[in-house]
């Protein structure tokens, strides 16, 4: 363990203080309200049920004849878990894929951090009783039991990057008894926010996409650096340099700095006018910019899209320049592209697919227009570049840190590097992925970064954990979400249910027989049951894709 040796004398009383900071032992009985739910036949082994206590909703849940309840609603955006799915003793969301246990109401996979409320269930006389202490009634989503910071022990855990990965790393280290230092080291000038919103929402109060509020931070003792950057890593001295050449000292080190976005290398990209939507500074000052004005997005890409939705009734006119023949074809393939194309275009955003931008021009140092590759000139006031991204390692150079070819950093499966007690989270990392056989990916995903967070704590307390996540994705195009799972790189063919052009389908990709990812727009729950199947490693073949009869998928 970290501490023997330098804390050898402290032990005992260190010992006293983890034993402390255990889950707390039954209290008190306060006042509770109790009410009948439900008769005991009224559900079968692995159904659930909404019901009410005292104007709070609750999930009834049974499993091999015993009754369980907890909160109804997901902790990650509230979306109602009785139209998810249960498989064994935990539900998934059916909007964003997070995962609940049943039993104990603990988040088991992501997004989202907080668990949800569990109540207690008596079944007397063929009736089933739920109760609910009348303080925590009202409360929809219950945090784990942390321990604190104790000053005089100095070993300290360094996060850099201020996204899911670390937050998570952060909360799973207290949850666990860790007790020493924690920095969470960002570049941004927001505690750690919710970042997805950038591009779906962009013109969001900073304090409603916060994580978590300072005092939530300061109350659990993790200290969050912001617009604060490091530049160096020195491996031998355990130590960092940050960009105002101070130096910092670790004993165990998480990498989680994410990525940035490639920047257009065209004449005129530095014109003003030109953007990237990288921080929340960046999200605010394109709403701005485009409000009445012309919005030209370089790139169909998820985030190229989303921004093009978002200022489709704001801008003057949108433009979207793509260098394939639809958006997302190759991820999500022709068929969703083009119906995702046609939305937009009905709500006036205009398509220069097959071309590519090489120039922009600009009057008094402001953008005026851009210039592509097939001769057309398209009027702009803002141009938004949404052309893929470059993982934030520059600062490893000469750390001996291994990166693949892409500059990712590599870990295996336990999220270690290739340097002892350094680690990697989120979107920066090549881990080897369970679902395609530990085929090493990079997949900058949401949800994947709070799992890698989580997996790289465990480890650094010396709880050996796997990481063994299914990614889940969502994109948001003028209201309506498309949800994706799995991995479908290299997939060979897409199986459709339902209809594509009329916004209502279910996709399986498939790639030697088998089903290896799945999209869906208005067919919930499926992509939810389809990532607990792949989580419980059930193969779905590509003859269970193609049958009429989808009872295995229970929609």
């Amino acid at each position: 363990m970290w501490y023997s040796g330098r804390l050898s004398r402290q032990q005992p009383q260190r010992d006293k203080r983890m034993n402390q900071c255990q889950e707390p032992g039954p209290a008190e009985e306060l006042e509770e309200v109790t009410e009948l739910v439900c008769q005991e036949t009224d559900l079968k082994d692995q159904e659930m049920k909404e019901v009410s206590v005292g104007d709070q909703n609750v999930l009834l849940v049974r499993i091999q004849g015993q009754y369980s309840a907890v909160g109804s609603r997901c902790s990650h955006y509230s979306a109602p878990l009785i139209k998810g799915k249960l498989v064994g003793d935990k539900v998934r969301c059916p909007f964003h894929g997070a995962c609940f246990n049943v039993r104990t109401g603990d988040i088991e996979e992501y997004p989202g951090l907080d668990s949800l409320p569990s109540y207690k269930v008596k079944v007397q006389d063929g009736k089933v009783y739920v109760s609910i202490n009348k303080k925590t009634l009202k409360l929809t989503r219950r945090v784990k039991e942390m321990c604190s910071l104790v000053p005089d022990i100095k070993h300290t855990v360094l996060l850099i990057g201020g996204g899911p990965a670390s937050l998570v790393c952060a909360e799973t280290l207290r949850q666990n008894c860790y007790q020493g230092r924690i920095i969470i080291v960002t570049k941004d000038a927001l505690l750690p926010f919710d970042k997805p919103k950038l591009s779906k929402a962009m013109n969001v109060d900073s304090s409603s996409i916060l994580l978590r509020s300072s005092d939530f931070l300061q109350q659990h003792g993790i200290e969050v650096w912001t617009q604060k950057e490091v530049v160096s890593v020195n491996i031998p001295e355990k130590t960092v340099k940050l960009s105002d050449g101070s130096l910092q000292h670790y004993d165990k080190l998480l990498i989680s700095t994410g990525c940035r976005a490639r920047p257009l290398d065209c004449p005129g990209n530095d014109l003003m006018g030109v953007k990237l939507l990288e921080s929340y500074a960046d999200s605010k000052e394109i709403h701005s910019s485009c409000l009445g004005r012309k919005a030209v997005v370089i790139g169909a890409s998820f985030i190229g899209m989303e921004v093009a939705s978002y200022l489709s009734d704001k801008a003057s006119s949108v433009a979207v320049v793509g260098t394939g023949t639809y958006p997302f074809e190759r991820s999500l393939g022709p068929q969703i592209g083009k119906m995702t194309m046609q939305m937009l275009e009905e709500h006036n955003v205009k398509f220069y697919m097959n071309d590519r931008i090489t120039e922009i021009r600009g009057e008094n140092g402001k953008v005026k227009e851009v210039v592509l590759k097939s001769g057309i000139a398209l009027e702009a006031d803002v141009v938004i570049a949404g052309i893929g991204v470059i993982p934030n390692s520059d600062f490893l150079a000469g750390s001996e840190v291994e990166v693949d070819s892409r500059k990712a950093v590599v870990v295996d499966k336990f999220m270690r590097t290739n340097i002892p007690d350094v680690f990697s989270a989120g979107d920066i990392t090549s881990f080897p992925l369970t679902i395609r056989g530990d085929q090493r990916v990079n997949i900058g995903h949401w949800q994947m970064s709070h799992a890698h967070g989580k997996v790289a704590a465990l480890n650094m307390l010396k709880k050996p954990t796997k990481i063994d996540s299914v990614p889940f994705f969502w994109t948001v195009l003028l209201g309506k979400s498309i949800r994706y799972t799995g991995y479908g790189e290299g997939y060979t063919e897409i199986i459709f249910k339902g209809q594509v052009e009329e916004g209502k389908f279910l996709a399986f990709y498939i790639k030697d027989e088998e089903v290896v990812a799945a999209a869906s727009l208005m067919f919930d729950p499926a992509v939810a049951h389809l990532a607990e199947l792949m989580a419980t490693g059930q193969r779905i073949t590509k003859a269970q894709a193609q049958a009429d009869d989808l009872s295995w998928l229970q929609v």
